[in-house]
């Protein structure tokens, strides 16, 4: 895993810059963050079992996930893990919806980059709290450093949180962060085979969305059918819809797509109040 990009060991030297405005929810509510089961990381590594220490260390990052969960689902709060290669148009595409939908539904977003507040600067420029997660040389967002992230935030007043993960293909799509669906870009100025060569990312994809759209007769050589086609043949029938944060082209899809998904998940929740447990269902289309 991150052996070969570098930045294994590396993730605990990560830095939340928090919203201008912030509150700590703290952990009422939730499941108390308890150790994982014996035969962790460290004690697998004592052995010197490579393979077994990648899947102790997804194994804890899995543990703080369900516990990040257990803070969304007690806020009611719907939850989206945006990832794709760095260039997409991410924060572009968030600036968008945070304008477009604001009056409708209140949004909250932890960025992730390597560096700088850059984009989460710009979160707040459009009208939403940001916290900023520069995490040094780790190529991924893990549980941990949004569980850190998500203090900063009041949860209560938030219906949807972005978690706009670090610019990469590869490692992102590794790490459950506790998020409810996963978001794949994928920009017309990249190559439409893109889905062949990183299979993992846009196997889990709930959405793909092609995006710079208006670009794509400058570009000339990106078949958004053959992107299409790439994903259904890694065993997705996820919807993959066209869009444009520049243009507005798409975003209608994109953004009713996620009203039903907030409204999905409310009903999961109000159901969950109820009947003390639920199966959720939030429909693709």
């Amino acid at each position: 895993m991150c052996e070969v990009c570098g930045c294994a060991g590396g993730t605990d030297h990560f830095h939340v810059i928090p919203a201008e405005t912030m509150t700590d929810p703290g952990c009422a509510g939730t499941p108390p963050l308890a150790p994982p089961a014996r035969g962790g990381a460290r004690a697998v590594a004592r052995e010197g079992m490579s393979i077994d220490v990648n899947q102790a260390l997804l194994v804890a990052n899995d543990h703080v996930a369900a516990h990040n969960r257990a803070h969304f689902d007690a806020a009611g709060v719907f939850v989206v893990n945006l990832m794709s290669s760095p260039g997409s148009g991410k924060t572009r595409l968030l600036e968008e919806t945070i304008k477009a939908l604001g009056d409708v539904l209140s949004f909250g977003v932890i960025e992730g980059d390597l560096e700088t507040e850059n984009d989460a600067r710009r979160i707040r420029a459009a009208g939403a709290p940001a916290v900023q997660i520069t995490t040094g040389n780790a190529c991924h967002l893990n549980a941990e450093m949004v569980h850190a992230a998500l203090h900063e935030l009041d949860l209560a007043s938030i219906d949807v949180l972005f978690i706009e993960n670090v610019g990469n293909l590869v490692c992102p799509a590794c790490f459950d962060l506790g998020q409810h669906r996963n978001v794949v870009l994928l920009a017309v100025t990249e190559g439409d085979d893109k889905p062949e060569k990183y299979p993992v990312m846009f196997r889990k994809a709930d959405l793909v969305l092609l995006t710079k759209l208006d670009l794509l007769d400058a570009v000339g050589d990106f078949d958004p059918a053959a992107a299409r086609r790439h994903v259904v043949d890694l065993g997705n029938d996820t919807p993959v819809f066209e869009v444009s944060a520049r243009s507005g082209a798409g975003l209608a899809a994109w953004s009713a797509w996620l009203a039903s998904a907030v409204g999905a998940r409310r009903h999961v929740a109000a159901s969950s109040r109820m009947h003390g447990h639920a199966h959720e269902h939030i429909p693709h289309g």
